[in-house]
């Protein structure tokens, strides 16, 4: 039931992730959100503490002759995953699982049935495909290098399925936005958004499309794993610009899942 169950990363994208600079690694004990200067508040349990979880083991383990395909189990649907080691986005992160999961228990206070999604940073396409299942319009977006092997996951767990048909688009953070997605015809009730930051230099377009395409009524759900200093800094960015609420935490992979809405003014 705890994230040291799930599939291990391909070896190349493993290899990249630990050859980052150790003076950017931080423990959460020593940048946390209780004691960083952010705005976030905790959605609280019933027993007045934040909502803490486990990612589930829903990856189901398969004698297979291929590494690069996963099998998960959601909403009741078996979804497989080919994921690749050519690409970050290629590959199943925790985030993915921890709010795919959330989705999933939480259908009452998160109903997505025929509500306009759309999914940043889709990478394999896991979130987008529960998504479709749990009843939503979806529209899947990456770079370009992604939107194959996201194209064919999507259409692979979706195509016999009674569902709106899932949309797949190419979405470079803070380019050609107004072009592409204009305020005028797109409207989305809700933003999803795993493990988009960790150690990379796309920080602020990141911000700036988030900020483009939550609107008035959109919610914008995060979940991430926290690694890095910067982790932290683009967080508190978060809490300055939106609403924010923790609704959970699953310290066993630090991961943290995030509610954001547009301030009232």
């Amino acid at each position: 039931m705890i994230s040291a169950q799930q599939p291990p990363f391909p070896s190349k994208i493993q290899g990249t992730m630990d050859c980052q600079p150790e003076e950017e690694e931080i423990c959460e004990e020593q940048y946390d959100t209780e004691n960083c200067t952010c705005s976030c508040e905790h959605a609280e349990s019933d027993a007045g503490s934040p909502v803490t979880l486990k990612i589930l083991q829903n990856w189901v383990p398969r004698v297979s002759h291929y590494f690069d395909k996963e099998h998960y189990t959601y909403v009741g649907h078996q979804i497989v995953i080919q994921e690749s080691i050519e690409h970050f986005g290629a590959v199943v992160w925790p985030g993915a699982l921890a709010l795919s999961q959330y989705l999933e228990s939480n259908q009452e206070q998160f109903n997505l049935k025929d509500k306009k999604v759309l999914e940043i940073g889709a990478g394999t396409g896991l979130l987008s495909i529960v998504a479709c299942i749990l009843g939503a319009q979806v529209t899947a977006t990456d770079l370009p290098e992604v939107l194959e092997n996201l194209s064919y996951n999507i259409s692979r767990n979706t195509q016999n399925l009674n569902m709106h048909k899932p949309e797949v688009r190419k979405l470079v953070w803070g380019e050609s936005l107004n072009e592409d997605f204009p305020i005028s015809t797109y409207h989305y009730d809700f933003i999803l958004a795993t493990d988009v930051v960790y150690h990379h230099g796309a920080l602020e377009p990141l911000l700036a499309t988030m900020v483009y395409f939550c609107k008035p009524g959109t919610v914008l759900l995060w979940a991430n794993k926290f690694r890095f200093s910067t982790d932290y800094e683009f967080l508190e960015k978060v809490c300055n610009v939106f609403n924010t609420t923790i609704l959970a935490e699953f310290p066993e992979s630090n991961v943290k899942l995030l509610k954001a809405t547009v301030r009232k003014n």
